[in-house]
């Protein structure tokens, strides 16, 4: 059974005020990933994010610097919860093997919400990680904000998934490589099946994204 008290950990850098710590933070984050699933990073600011929580825009700057930090926090979240989810579904499977199949499927299956923090929309979410996260660290600052621990949460994540793979074939030479592939390119098969569905193989019905990256880890591991 899942731990009801589930706590999502991030960086302490990325937030002025902790934002789960109060009912104004939680509906920042609830209505900031409303918003920007909705129009988009580029055209999401604190002063329609404002409007959306019926809140000054002033106390929106008391829990983030920025909106590329709030960005940032969305990111970090998801990929914790995501580690949680791996935890859980590779909790007490004995075989290495298993446990890599099972990895694999949580970074490729269709996000479900779950409501065990309810001021999350892990769907939405998971939309934002699929369409924008990738602007929380093609920055000029990405080196300086990684030296500041700003995406230790991804990194986490790839790490444990590589450090399974290396159980099940310790001379592979690029687990971090195959596994960060996996993440990505998962990623951008979801977006083409959303947007551009003449570049994937995707449907609805055929579940392509997890039997292809599935298929391609047994294939490195043979």
């Amino acid at each position: 059974m899942r731990n009801l008290n589930i706590q999502i950990e991030v960086n302490s850098k990325l937030y002025s005020k902790k934002p789960d710590s109060s009912e104004l933070g939680q509906n920042i984050l609830s209505k900031s990933i409303e918003l920007i699933d909705e129009i988009g990073f580029e055209a999401f600011t604190f002063k329609k994010l404002g409007v959306a929580i019926n809140s000054p825009e002033s106390s929106i700057y008391r829990y983030f610097k920025n909106k590329h930090m709030l960005l940032v926090y969305l990111t970090s979240w998801y990929w914790s919860w995501i580690e949680y989810e791996i935890v859980i579904a590779t909790a007490n499977v004995e075989s290495p093997k298993e446990r890599l199949l099972k990895s694999v499927g949580v970074l490729t299956k269709p996000i479900m919400k779950n409501n065990l923090i309810p001021y999350i929309n892990e769907i939405l979410l998971s939309n934002i990680i699929i369409s924008e996260s990738i602007k929380s660290y093609h920055t000029k600052n990405v080196d300086e904000e990684n030296k500041k621990g700003y995406f230790k949460t991804y990194k986490m994540v790839v790490q444990r998934v590589s450090n399974i793979l290396l159980e099940v074939k310790p001379d592979f030479q690029f687990p971090h490589m195959l596994i960060s592939t996996i993440i990505e390119g998962s990623h951008h098969q979801k977006y083409f099946a959303e947007h551009l569905p003449q570049l994937t193989d995707v449907n609805k019905e055929n579940n392509a994204i997890e039997k292809f990256y599935t298929e391609m880890v047994l294939n490195f591991i043979k």
